[in-house]
């Protein structure tokens, strides 16, 4: 194993830094993993690539970036247990303190501890050949699943799969997605396997919808200029039964709130925006339920990475471009447009 290894650092600006540091050593109950795939969120281009405007959770700490990884363990520290060389992992991407309720839950994303460190943001992530993991934050990667697809369930697919088990999605239910950026095609996709019986896309981009349509992961695609009545025509008048808000914006949470039928769910994934609905005729006369759902815990993660294996269902399908690590400036440049599907990174080749 080689002694130094190369990490991508964001310092802002639209800046990517590549630098040399040493390999780490795994201490007590860490493992050091050989990265097979980081994957690139809109997470890390809105609050680091861009500019540093993160607090808290978001606060980035001039580490190696990356917290969508997969890889495989090659080396153990002392007192692991469950896992050996050679295993195929995912990371979950929050590092807790392990002993607040909300860890204890398997919701590290949730932990206040002052000990709490995000992959990619306080802690090294896996923007590098190798990387430092806590063993108790690794997952299983079935054999069916490609690195890639590990990279996409670590913090994406996780997402919205949280979300529409929090919605209670089945067959019952017709499914509206707003905005198809990679998570809101990931809730399109995981709601065919649940149940949904019929499937709405919205978003403001015709190269997002079009890209949805291709892959599946909605039966129709609709401009947001023309939501409300499409929704409406598709739905026979009632809308769906389900609704979620990947968009993070305004209008389109409003999208979402109109397009759900009455006694209907609405579930908020995108960060940041507002939501800003008349109170009493959009929710509380049409009795919705709103659900706000922060990525996702290990259990639920764990259980996602099973059933894809058995649904045979690859989230690498939202991916439609892969760099080596040389070249992770032009990931993120090719990223941030917007203008593409999810980005990977593929430090060893």
């Amino acid at each position: 194993m080689a002694e130094t290894m190369t990490g991508v650092y964001l310092p802002g600006g639209r800046v990517v830094r590549l630098a040399s540091l040493p390999v780490p050593e795994p201490g007590p109950g860490q493992v050091l993993l050989r990265v097979g795939a980081s994957t690139i969120c809109g997470s890390d281009l809105r609050a680091i690539y861009r500019e540093h405007l993160g607090s808290g959770p978001e606060a980035y700490q001039d580490v190696v970036a990356g917290h969508e990884p997969a890889g495989t363990v090659v080396a153990l520290g002392p007192r692991v247990r469950g896992l050996a060389e050679g295993d195929r992992v995912v990371v979950y991407h929050i590092s807790g303190c392990g002993r607040c309720p909300d860890c204890r839950l398997g919701y590290q994303i949730s932990c206040t501890s002052p000990e709490r460190a995000a992959y990619g943001w306080q802690r090294d992530g896996g923007h590098a050949e190798y990387l430092l993991a806590e063993a108790r934050d690794c997952l299983p990667l079935p054999a069916a699943l490609s690195m890639v697809d590990g990279a996409c369930v670590a913090c994406g697919f996780g997402t919205a799969y949280e979300g529409l088990c929090r919605s209670g999605l089945s067959g019952a239910d017709r499914l509206l997605v707003v905005g198809l950026g990679p998570v809101g095609q990931a809730a399109g996709l995981l709601g065919a396997r649940l149940g949904a019986t019929l499937r709405i896309g919205v978003d403001t981009s015709e190269r997002r919808l079009a890209a949805a349509l291709e892959i599946g992961a909605v039966d129709h695609a609709v401009l947001a200029g023309q939501a409300p009545g499409e929704i409406e025509r598709l739905t026979g008048g009632t809308g769906c039964e389900v609704s979620v808000d990947c968009s993070g914006a305004t209008a389109g949470r409003t999208v979402a709130v109109v397009g759900t039928a009455r006694r209907g769910r609405v579930v908020l994934l995108g960060e940041g925006g507002r939501l800003d609905v008349a109170a009493s005729p959009m929710l509380l006369h049409r009795q919705l339920t709103v659900y706000g759902s922060w990525v996702t815990s290990t259990y639920r993660m764990a259980e996602l990475l099973d059933r894809l294996a058995r649904w045979q269902l690859h989230p690498e399908v939202v991916v439609t471009d892969r760099f080596p690590l040389s070249a992770a400036e032009s990931a993120y440049r090719l990223a941030d447009a917007g203008e593409r599907g999810k980005v990977a990174i593929l430090p060893n080749g």
